[in-house]
């Protein structure tokens, strides 16, 4: 496979790279993601990253927030993406976990970061738009 083919993926109408680190916290920023919560936790983003076709490159859980890098396609808005995995996990760790229930009214905070990243810099970009017209 080329160099391009493995940086890029496509689909039928597309080539694309868009990965995200996203990061968010529980309610309160409760230390509530220990064993083995944490662990169950990283089992499902991975489900769901699996069945949404996106790929995780990095995931760590720490006991008052988690960090995730994925990778997906342009179907998914970044405001979906990170909406999927909080709702799924919330829904799966407070039937599984029920201190987490009696703890929290709900699990996440409706806040999140979320940043895209890239293997060129905004700057690289810039220069490669400008000289589209060979000026």
């Amino acid at each position: 496979m080329d160099d391009a083919g493995a940086r890029y993926a496509k689909n039928a109408g597309a080539v694309f790279s868009l990965k995200f680190h996203a990061v968010w916290c529980p309610k309160y920023r409760r230390p509530v993601l220990t064993a083995p919560v944490d662990t169950r936790l990283k089992g499902i983003i991975r489900e769901i990253a699996a069945n949404r076709e996106m790929t995780v490159h990095a995931l760590e859980v720490m006991p008052d927030h988690l960090h995730l890098f994925v990778e997906t396609d342009p179907r998914w808005a970044p405001a979906e993406i990170v909406g999927k995995f909080k709702a799924v996990s919330s829904r799966l760790l407070r039937q599984e976990f029920p201190f987490l229930r009696s703890r929290l009214p709900t699990l996440w905070s409706r806040s999140y970061f979320i940043a895209t990243v890239g293997a060129v810099s905004d700057a690289t970009i810039r220069r490669y738009i400008e000289a589209q017209k060979g000026v």
